[in-house]
Order: C-alpha cells, then structure tokens, then sequence
C-alpha cells in the first residue's frame, strides 16, 4: 500500500467521521487538517476566518500539508478547499493514495445545515445550497485528481470504508 491514505472532497462528504473509521480499520493514526490547525492555533476555524481571514488560514493549511506529507502511515482528512493549491495537491498525492468522497449537492446542504459554522457557506435556505453547487463545480477539476471516488450519499459507512479497503488492496506489496 503507498504510506499514507488522503481523504478529500467538499465539507460534509462525510472525511472526518470515515477517516476515523479507515484509520482504525487499517490500524493507522488519523489526522484532520483542520483539527491539527485548529489544536495548533487554539482557535476554531471560523474564528481563524473572522479574525486573520481566508488567505491566513490557506497559509496555516499548506504548512500542515507540508509537514503532513513527510510523515508515513497516517490517514489524512483534508479540508474541503485544501487540494485548490496545487503544491497541496502535489505533496498529498505524492505522499500516498488520494481517495476522493463525493455527496450530492442536496444531501451536502442537509448535511451542512446540521453542523456548526461553515465559512466558505455564507447565507442561508437556497442561497446556501446554490454556493455548494457553485463550489463543487469550481473544485471538480481538482476533486477529479484523485486516485480513487467514492460517492457517500446512499452507501452506510461501512460499504464505503469496505470500498475503499478493497481499493487499497491493489498497493499492498
């Protein structure tokens, strides 16, 4: 198996949560991009946004990035806007296997709408889902990079971590 497994995909596609799953079904240690800025910086990611703005926060992502694609053997959630820099999206997929989760749009603003503050989803009701569709169009080109798709709308999450274990089998040695 190549070292590290990247997940990617929009906010919501359900990174987080599975890549705890993965992590411990493969025995590996998880990390989430934006849990490691937010433990580092001692501030919540809409705070960061708030506070220092956008482009502050891409800084803080890309030297995570950096230092994440060094290391061997983790599972990485990334965030949602993190392979929109190409020298992220170089140094994740060069550190390992990149698996792309994918929802549709409608279940992504259900999904969202339950969760705490997102700051790339300003404004509410069909305002909000119109920016998901919008978003996900822009982010298509570097979501389609992945090694791997899997779409999380109608799979339970163990279908979706069985998937992409028998994807992974493939790198094993």
């Amino acid at each position: 198996m190549r070292d590290n497994v990247i997940l990617t995909g929009f906010m919501g596609t359900g990174k987080t949560s599975l890549g705890k799953m993965l992590a411990t079904r493969l025995g590996r240690p998880f990390v989430d991009i934006d849990r490691k800025i937010e433990d580092e910086t001692q501030m919540s990611i809409p705070k960061i946004f708030e506070q220092y703005g956008e482009a502050h926060f891409r800084d803080l992502e890309r030297a995570a990035v950096k230092e994440l694609s060094t290391r061997r053997g983790l599972v990485i959630a990334t965030g949602g806007g993190t392979i929109k820099d190409e020298e992220n999206l170089r140094l994740l997929k060069s550190s390992g296997v990149m698996i792309c989760l994918t929802t549709a749009p409608e279940e992504i603003f259900s999904r969202t709408a339950r969760r705490g503050e997102r700051p790339v989803l300003d404004g509410g009701g069909s305002e909000r889902l119109e920016t998901i569709k919008r978003l996900l169009a822009e982010r298509k080109q570097f979501y389609d990079r992945a090694d791997y798709q899997i779409d999380t709308t109608d799979w339970s999450p163990i279908q979706i971590i069985d998937s992409i274990c028998r994807y992974l089998r493939q790198f094993r040695s």
